[in-house]
């Protein structure tokens, strides 16, 4: 069988070293733009705070590896046309200039995503970047190198990551959200105040519900002015973190797509055409607290879906199992971990979803040092299954964001988590585990919930 695989990061890489595990005669063809694959762009904000060296260092696979697997790796090659019907790709060598063609049997796209560009007066400007690939990784190093005063626009992930390395980096930082709160998609809002707290007693600037509308230059210093409206921030640089986009023009009206453009795939990352399969940030999950498509551009799920292609390039054998969109950071040592769908967006979608708050030491008082985790519990009151959990400590919780992950991918409910067999030792945690103790609460809650729904009505006598 000859495969061809367009795009070659977290997915491709993954589905290359699978197919050649466990059918180690297929013909493999890769077709990638850049002069590298594998960039771990989650790595930028450690390179630019420093605690990474080398950039370099955020690959963890290069051509000369897949090649010596089987494969024949053509970087610096752009396909710019695919005809389904004839299997036929077109190829341009960005080297040579050369335009060719190439036939596959099975096509494995991992075209992967790029960064949402909002169309702006000035987002051209050469203090305006954008932050995703290496190439723009070490833009932005070099550039912040000569300046001090940084704005961020945009406070998800990548924007709050951004936002904290050059915090410690003796830089000026300004976080601009057009939403009401930072990390929205991740945390509901007691979670994201602390967050925000925490941002500004390290001396970042942040402004809430304020929308980029145009950036300009700064006629007075030579830097940048960016304008909401309302106000002009001044910056010497501007780093826009507002989104990915999946990279799909090459299938568009060819394969099934979501409205936004993100392949749909089944549970075999088979498209609509049965001959393509999709991985990556070029398609959408399934979302297991919805159960609905949703598009979560993570590497975790990439190298997944990227792996599960190639399972089952000669039939179905690995189904993918849907994702809880389970991520984590650091920020000034304390650890943010999240799993499923927060409270405001499950009632967005149409779920009778409640949440609980826990607070409380993670092991016992008289164990010291210690330290607080907080913890908010999002579940269904329906049908009592757990949808969601967000963890905030200095103590490293990411892996109970993985339990709690599990337990949504198993439908468990408040009341399973609430008495599943955890360990106590005082060094690690209290007789009940933090996550116990708060599917606890849950409990309660629904518990007098409905003490007070079935309670007699008062005698008016």
């Amino acid at each position: 069988m000859k495969v061809i695989i367009v795009g070659c990061t977290h997915a491709g890489v993954a589905a290359v070293r699978q197919i050649f595990q466990e059918y180690p005669d297929t013909e493999v063809t890769i077709y990638e733009r850049d002069n590298n694959v594998s960039f771990l762009s989650c790595g930028i904000p450690l390179y630019l705070s420093g605690q990474v060296k080398r950039l370099e260092d955020m690959f963890y696979a290069t051509p000369a590896d897949l090649a010596a697997l089987g494969a024949k790796v053509c970087i610096r090659h752009d396909v710019v046309k695919i005809d389904t019907a004839k299997k036929d790709l077109t190829i341009e060598n960005l080297e040579t200039h050369e335009i060719f063609h190439d036939t596959y049997d099975k096509l494995i796209m991992t075209t992967g995503s790029y960064v949402v560009v909002p169309p702006l007066m000035g987002i051209d400007h050469e203090r305006v970047l954008l932050c995703k690939d290496y190439w723009q990784a070490q833009a932005i190093h070099d550039t912040a190198a000569q300046h001090r005063r940084i704005a961020v626009v945009g406070g998800g992930y990548v924007g709050v990551e951004l936002t904290e390395a050059y915090a410690q980096t003796d830089h000026d930082v300004t976080l601009i959200q057009g939403h009401d709160q930072i990390l929205n998609n991740y945390i509901d809002q007691e979670i994201s105040g602390e967050i925000t707290d925490l941002l500004t007693d390290h001396g970042v600037q942040i402004h809430l519900n304020e929308r980029v509308q145009a950036f300009r230059a700064d006629e007075k210093t030579g830097g940048l002015l960016i304008d909401t409206g309302d106000h002009a921030y001044a910056a010497d640089l501007a780093i826009v973190c507002t989104g990915f986009m999946a990279n799909t023009d090459l299938l568009r009206g060819q394969v099934t797509m979501d409205r936004h453009g993100a392949i749909i795939t089944n549970d075999y990352q088979q498209t609509s055409d049965p001959d393509i399969y999709a991985a990556g940030d070029a398609c959408t999950v399934r979302f297991n607290p919805t159960g609905k498509p949703a598009y979560i551009p993570l590497a975790t799920n990439a190298v997944r879906q990227g792996m599960i292609a190639a399972r089952n390039l000669y039939g179905h054998k690995q189904k993918f199992l849907g994702t809880q969109g389970s991520t984590a950071m650091m920020l000034f040592g304390n650890t943010l971990a999240t799993t499923g769908i927060t409270l405001t967006n499950a009632r967005k979608s149409g779920i009778d979803a409640a949440g609980v708050l826990y607070h409380a030491n993670y092991r016992p008082d008289f164990m010291h040092p210690n330290t607080p985790v907080t913890i908010k519990l999002v579940y269904d009151r329906q049908d009592r299954r757990v949808l969601g959990a967000q963890l905030w400590s200095l103590h490293e919780v990411t892996q109970s964001a993985n339990a709690v992950s599990i337990a949504i991918q198993n439908r468990n409910t408040i009341d399973d988590l609430a008495y599943v067999d955890m360990l106590f030792q005082p060094h690690f945690d209290q007789p009940f585990n933090y996550l116990n103790q708060a599917a606890q609460m849950a409990v309660a809650q629904e518990t007098a919930a409905t003490t007070r729904h079935h309670a007699p009505a008062a005698r008016k006598d």
